[in-house]
């Protein structure tokens, strides 16, 4: 219900807010309006595998606009064609395609010819009109080709959240691009066919290559599928550990974040990486990775956001209406605007526990799976302490049905500094929407963080006999 509302206010927002920088707004720009007002929300389903990978694989190119000297992005390549759609779902489908081109070009409609561009890998996240989300994988890059020319994206679109596998599939795909765009149909289609694996799992794809014959191409998720969706390096290149600490705690409350960088990849890494400390809980309000300069006037919204903005745009996001906002610079990490209390918002000993956490053993990460490992872990371990003991506050029906008591639930830490943090945590969206789908389960979800929850309590007892031996 909440999520309603603030699709709701967001709405009232948009039509006082936003006016368009030069001209009206193009029917993309519109669509893609009332795609990207929905709430969005960064946790993806966990799956156990056997979907297909990927629903679509666009091109999309710039092309000038007929009696300005600006560009519009459109779709110049699309694969699968989609026929015998119902209308609803035909409707549903042209609403996705409209959006996704403002999403892949977020900078505006001012470019020029290069001859040389940095390639940048990025994704942005859409809502359908049912709640599901599409996820966008993008690489730009100039295509090619002699002479200056403008940059394109192939973009991936899928209901999966796996960044780094789909980073090495748009690796295998740009390969293809320097040949030609015939070579990359096939290997697209044998994508298509294969299942998508199980955590751990790996699946090889057969694709032939002109001048250079058969290849075999190994896609392996990642065991812990709780992190196969983000990157941690590039906050950690960014960003001290206090810093992300203290963008941890404003999130945790749910207020307005948003992210400056210059390059949509540091954006990118960098929004995903911080709404994945939130495991196991999901940002439920307006996400989006990076803001299109026609959805600008979101920095304005009234209601809790998680927002990318490029640096070209910094100015006008200072001069905007905003209150309660943490204003962090990705390029010199810096703070630009805070509410001034971020680091007296998580109980004091729980912190230092974190920040001890963190700096320890950096040395010997090597792999980006030992990285995300290190960063998550003392976050889990944090809701692990101060709300780890929610099942035993669930009291169940005959039925099953479940009620959480949250009074009981609150008196049950005996720690005065994580009480008080915990009876602000118990009235936000994060902790509703995972006390709603714990009441729905007769039985604690056997997952990471579960087995987290039983490690700690399994040291606890441990810890109590040897206490009363010391005595």
């Amino acid at each position: 219900m909440e999520g309603q509302v603030v699709g709701r206010a967001f709405r009232l927002l948009r039509h006082r807010l936003l006016r368009p920088r030069a001209g009206p707004p193009q029917d993309n720009s519109r669509e893609a309006l009332k795609e990207a007002e929905r709430p969005q929300e960064h946790s993806l389903p966990n799956f156990a595998g056997g979907q297909h990978f990927f629903e679509y694989l666009l091109v999309v190119s710039l092309k000038k606009k007929r009696s300005e000297d600006d560009y519009e992005p459109i779709i110049t390549y699309q694969f699968p064609k989609r026929e015998n759609l119902l209308r609803g779902q035909q409707e549903e489908e042209e609403r996705l395609l409209k959006a996704i081109p403002l999403f892949c070009f977020p900078d505006g409609n001012e470019w020029a010819s290069l001859t040389e561009y940095p390639r940048e890998t990025f994704s942005f996240v859409l809502t359908n009109v049912d709640g599901s989300r599409k996820i966008g994988y993008c690489r730009r890059l100039l295509p090619a080709g002699p002479g200056p020319r403008l940059p394109q994206v192939y973009c991936i679109i899928s209901c999966i959240g796996c960044f780094g596998l789909f980073s090495k599939i748009l690796d295998e795909v740009e390969k293809r691009h320097q040949i030609s765009m015939a070579v990359i149909y096939p290997f697209m289609q044998g994508l298509r066919e294969a299942a998508f694996p199980a955590p751990g799992k790996t699946v090889t794809l057969k694709s032939f290559i002109p001048d250079s014959g058969t290849e075999f191409i190994s896609l392996t998720r990642p065991l812990d599928s709780h992190l196969e969706h983000v990157d941690f390096s590039s906050l950690l290149h960014c960003l001290s550990f206090e810093q992300i600490l203290q963008i941890f705690a404003s999130a945790v409350l749910e207020r307005k974040i948003i992210f400056l960088a210059e390059g949509l990849s540091t954006l990118s890494q960098c929004i995903h990486a911080a709404a994945a400390l939130l495991y196991p809980f999901s940002w439920a309000h307006t996400y989006i990775p990076v803001v299109p300069e026609s959805l600008l006037a979101t920095v304005c919204c009234p209601t809790p956001f998680m927002v990318g903005v490029q640096m070209r745009f910094q100015q006008e996001v200072m001069d905007s209406p905003m209150e309660e906002v943490l204003l962090v610079n990705l390029c010199k990490g810096t703070f630009l605007m805070s509410v001034g209390d971020e680091k007296d918002i998580l109980p004091p000993k729980l912190q230092d526990d974190i920040l001890d956490s963190l700096g320890q053993g950096t040395d010997e990460l090597k792999t980006a799976e030992q990285i995300n490992e290190h960063v998550s872990g003392p976050f889990v371990q944090f809701f692990v302490k101060t709300v780890g003991h929610y099942a035993s506050y669930i009291k169940r029906e005959a039925n099953g049905q479940g009620h959480f008591q949250e009074r009981s639930f609150c008196k049950a830490l005996t720690s005065k500094t994580k009480r008080r943090f915990v009876k602000k945590f118990v009235k936000t969206q994060l902790f509703s929407l995972f006390i709603q789908e714990a009441e729905k389960s007769k039985n604690p979800p056997a997952g990471y963080f579960q087995q987290k929850i039983l490690e700690y309590e399994e040291q606890k007892k441990q810890k109590k006999p040897r206490e009363k031996t010391v005595k």
